[in-house]
């Protein structure tokens, strides 16, 4: 056996996913799972060939875990596992209480403990190489649509900005020089369908929907600068770069034309599953001892900013009320 120790509180339909791929790390051994759910946790174990524990028992084998409880037991979870000294993986969304957060944050400093946030679209091969793109340039707007149908995921009760656009709020964060200085939002009162407006510091203007009302499934992101437009779709794992030739003249028979022709660019991307990706750089941080590459307070600040696009769009904080006032001429 070769690695560290590993193991995954929680094997619900994403926990067992974390389960699977670290059974097959040749960098980590997976001691065994937990789960409330102790039927659950032993079906799961079976599967795997490995063992169903408490969550006191695995603690005391391991050398990290994932948590992937639902998200209210995030904190408590977490606490427990730093006061053991386990390195952690909590999925996304980070905490539900920012002071829970900060609590966590300092706590696990002080233990020397590692934690990593599931922002597996970090991870994202297409993500990985749009970094690499934009290191030479500033955004001037960003646009991001993470759409598709309704779901009987537990998760999606909580509404979409925390289950699903806290995975763009997090990649355009790492993608943007700066920090958001104004946000705005509208949702629907069932809270599955938000659109949210947010500028940053820098002058970049980003724009984020998210749905669970969309018939058609769509992941995508586009990125605005000055001398291109890049499309990256989270689903193909693609990216393309539009850019434009310079404008010139051509004499055709005697016939002076004018052309403007656009360059479009397909950087290959080695695509990949995201979730091994970042099972794989958790697991790597700990071996090497290096910081996560999703850190802490990254994930705080991506709840940071999902609560305040989720208040925006509840309490209708967006342009000016007109349903009281004649419409222009012209105009129904």
């Amino acid at each position: 056996m070769t690695g560290i120790d590993v193991g995954v509180i929680g094997v619900g339909s994403m926990g067992q996913n974390h389960a699977r791929i670290y059974a097959q790390m040749w960098e980590a051994n997976l001691i065994g799972v937990a789960d409330a759910d102790v039927e659950r946790a032993s079906e799961i174990a079976s599967d795997l060939g490995t063992e169903a524990f408490t969550t006191e028992e695995l603690l005391a084998q391991v050398d990290a875990v994932s948590i992937v409880v639902p998200t209210q037991f995030h904190a408590s979870v977490a606490k427990q596992c730093i006061d053991a000294g386990v390195n952690i993986l909590v999925e996304k969304p980070f905490v539900t209480d920012h002071e829970e957060g900060r609590a966590i944050i300092e706590r696990a400093n002080e233990a020397g403990v590692k934690v990593q946030v599931g922002h597996v679209e970090q991870f994202n091969p297409a993500v990985t190489e749009l970094a690499r793109i934009t290191e030479d340039f500033d955004p001037i707007a960003i646009h991001a649509r993470r759409l598709g149908p309704p779901s009987d995921d537990a998760r999606s009760l909580d509404g979409v900005v925390h289950d699903l656009m806290i995975h763009d709020i997090d990649v355009v964060r790492s993608l943007v020089p700066g920090r958001a200085v104004r946000v705005n939002a509208m949702g629907t009162p069932d809270r599955q369908y938000t659109n949210a407006q947010m500028s940053f510091d820098n002058g970049t203007i980003v724009n984020l929907t998210a749905s669970r009302v969309t018939q058609q499934k769509t992941r995508d992101l586009t990125i605005t600068a000055e001398d291109c437009y890049i499309k990256l779709d989270y689903i193909d794992q693609s990216v393309e770069i539009h850019r434009q030739s310079r404008p010139e003249y051509m004499n055709d028979d005697g016939n002076l034309r004018y052309r403007h022709e656009g360059i479009i660019e397909k950087p290959f991307v080695n695509t990949g599953e995201p979730l091994r990706l970042e099972l794989e750089s958790f697991v790597d941080s700990i071996i090497e001892d290096r910081t996560p590459r999703v850190t802490a307070e990254d994930g705080l600040r991506a709840v940071e900013l999902a609560d305040r696009i989720k208040e925006c769009a509840e309490n209708s904080e967006y342009g000016t009320d007109v349903s009281d006032r004649p419409m222009p001429h012209g105009m129904n």
